[in-house]
């Protein structure tokens, strides 16, 4: 239950986190509208108010004109002018008002007046409005009776502000968000990145990189800790591998050394002889387990091959014993060499520590095609009747020179079987799996068919030959 949980709050985090700069940008475009309507507000109100001036100028000219053969309310039917005949219908604001949107709009009306005396041959009377709409109310020089024309005004609130205001608002707050964005979510964690990139080989233990930045960011720093990850897991195994020589090579070795000397006094029977060839044997076996395991096979290339023959072909040379063979006829493009001796790793360790018959099961993994194509999986099942290893006891069972039965130690048995199972596995990008049932205990190793630019044809001799047949 504390998965989805955990699941959930990083899904939060990740949106809120997604969500700031966004904000950001919004917080940062109204601050940037203030601040150009402190700069340039006022100018741009008085240019609006010039502007108004001219125009209503220019309809109380042509409206005098107009007046002299029409009446107010043909004149307003006509050009559409809002007109007045006596008084302004709205009153007028009172010079003791108090009220600040009053006084902003007697201010703009004084304005307004100024304009109109300094474009008309007269100084007209200008009323402001008490109600809306808002404007005022602009005395037109009349013969017969006194007659109003309606201006309207804009609000000095800066709401809603002026398009080129608010365009230049919006570019600086997105400019203002990209550049904190670039900063913080890609320049600062490209840094952190480029400081333990310095650091690794120099440290005895590299620390990985939070992942933090943009998706990319994040993506390359995963990579990043991966890599230190096998870096230092091979560093272990190496030094785990060097530290073990020592010991699994000196039982065999001590056990010559004691039959040479008494060699040396009385020749050596059947017996002994015999026994001397098993230590000759146990030290081959734990010296190619070590090479193995050093990683002497990676620098094979991979071929397209029948992979049921491949696999036959290793049960054919793993042991002698009770084998049961169950193998769908499967392409794929993998590392034949280690691939063989991996099957043949696990054969032997069914054979040492499980009982028969053995089952050895090959088949492609969730309905893959049959055909050689990239990223095609399969499944190497090994069965057999034993007790199996516990489920407590697998990650021990695949860490390097961890042997679960330690009375095998001076038989050639280094507890690197599983390992370089395991890491072949890994390597065809699959992993060793257990499997344990009413009807036995598996090792499954799982791969896929391996990338390449090109694939190498298979051996023109097909080892399906040295198949046994199931016993």
């Amino acid at each position: 239950m504390v998965v989805p949980v955990e699941s959930a709050g990083r899904r939060a985090r990740l949106w809120c986190h997604r969500l700031a700069y966004p904000l950001i940008g919004l917080v940062a475009a109204g601050s940037s509208l203030l601040l150009l309507e402190l700069l340039l507000g006022r100018r741009l109100a008085q240019q609006q108010l010039v502007e108004l001036g001219s125009q209503v100028a220019s309809n109380l000219v042509l409206g005098e004109v107009a007046l002299e053969r029409f009446s107010p309310e043909a004149l307003s039917d006509l050009t559409g002018l809002r007109l007045a005949v006596g008084s302004p219908p709205e009153g007028q604001v009172l010079a003791t008002s108090a009220r600040p949107a009053e006084r902003r709009l007697r201010r703009q009306a004084e304005r307004l007046r100024g304009e109109l005396c300094r474009r008309l041959p007269r100084c007209p009377a200008v009323w402001p409005t008490v109600t809306a709409p808002r404007g005022v109310w602009v005395e037109m020089g009349s013969p017969l009776e006194t007659v109003w024309l309606f201006a309207p005004l804009p609000s000095p609130q800066g709401w809603p502000p002026d398009p080129l205001l608010l365009t230049l608002a919006l570019a600086a707050g997105g400019l203002s968000a990209g550049l904190l964005f670039q900063a913080l979510e890609v320049q600062r964690p490209l840094d952190q990145l480029e400081e333990a990139l310095a650091g690794v080989g120099l440290q005895a233990r590299s620390a990985a990189v939070p992942a933090r930045g943009s998706g990319a960011v994040r993506r390359l720093t995963s990579r990043f800790n991966a890599m230190v990850e096998r870096l230092e897991r091979s560093g272990r195994e190496r030094t785990t591998m060097l530290a073990g020589i020592a010991h699994d090579l000196r039982a065999p070795l001590t056990r010559l050394r004691l039959r040479l000397s008494l060699a040396a006094t009385a020749p050596m029977g059947e017996t002994d002889l015999a026994r001397a060839e098993a230590d000759i044997a146990a030290l081959e076996r734990i010296t190619r387990q070590f090479l193995l395991f050093a990683g002497a096979e990676q620098a094979e290339a991979p071929l397209a091959l029948p992979l049921d023959a491949l696999v036959a072909e290793a049960a054919a040379v793993a042991g002698e014993g009770p084998l049961q063979l169950e193998l769908e006829p499967l392409v794929r493009v993998v590392r034949p060499t280690a691939l063989s001796r991996a099957v043949a790793n696990l054969i032997e360790n069914a054979l040492a520590h499980g009982a028969g018959p053995l089952r050895l099961v090959l088949r492609a993994e969730d309905g893959a095609a049959v055909g050689a194509e990239d990223g095609a999986g399969f499944e190497i099942q090994v069965w057999d009747q034993g007790p199996g290893i516990p489920q407590e006891q697998w990650a021990r069972a695949l860490t390097p020179f961890q042997r679960l039965d330690q009375a095998r130690g001076g038989q050639g048995h280094c507890g690197l079987g599983l390992a370089i199972a395991e890491r072949v596995a890994r390597d065809h990008g699959g992993g060793l799996e257990r499997r344990q049932t009413p009807q036995g205990f598996a090792v499954i190793l799982r791969g896929r068919s391996l990338v390449t630019s090109g694939h190498t044809s298979p051996p023109a001799e097909s080892p399906s030959g040295r198949i046994r047949s199931p016993q």
